[in-house]
């Protein structure tokens, strides 16, 4: 078990209208220093396949992915103890300031990647922002019983939020 901290700085703009949180950056995100870095993971396949467009590739790419949906990025954890990536393995979870980025956009929808991700911002952040979060299933490869059709399914939810709040602002 190891103490990691957050490195990676949350993406968002203004214009952020939805938060998608993680639990922890995997290694292979910290190594790279971006979101859902790791090869195998399906993160960013299942946003493409959600928006119609084309996977995104590398870090400026995927940041530019992001901030043109109004999707922010980031995780619930500033640091923890963590075996590898293993998010069951979590302890001594320290909260990141979720209520600070919420007042710095227009973030109305809250989304989280897996169960520990969920739990963990209903635990520690929810009654601070005052947003619920609508959890989602991990991406990660260790995810492997959910198809890549069934997380597409699952994470329309997100293009719909987004498209809804364009609705109601127009």
């Amino acid at each position: 078990m190891e103490q990691v901290f957050h490195t990676i700085e949350p993406v968002f703009d203004e214009h952020s209208r939805v938060l998608i949180l993680g639990t922890m950056p995997s290694p292979k995100s910290r190594e790279e220093g971006f979101y859902y870095a790791h090869p195998q993971n399906r993160f960013w396949p299942v946003l493409a396949a959600v928006f119609g467009e084309k996977t995104p590739q590398g870090t400026d790419a995927r940041k530019a992915f992001a901030l043109k949906h109004g999707i922010a990025l980031w995780d619930v954890l500033a640091s923890c103890d963590i075996d590898g990536a293993a998010d069951a393995s979590i302890k001594n979870p320290v909260p990141n300031d979720i209520a600070w980025l919420a007042a710095k956009t227009q973030i109305e929808s809250i989304f989280t990647t897996g169960g520990t991700a969920y739990r963990l911002y209903n635990r520690c952040c929810a009654a601070k922002t005052g947003i619920k979060a609508v959890g989602l299933p991990s991406t990660s490869a260790a995810n492997a019983r959910m198809s890549l059709d069934r997380l597409i399914g699952e994470y329309r939810i997100i293009f719909d939020a987004i498209v809804g709040q364009e609705d109601c602002n127009s």
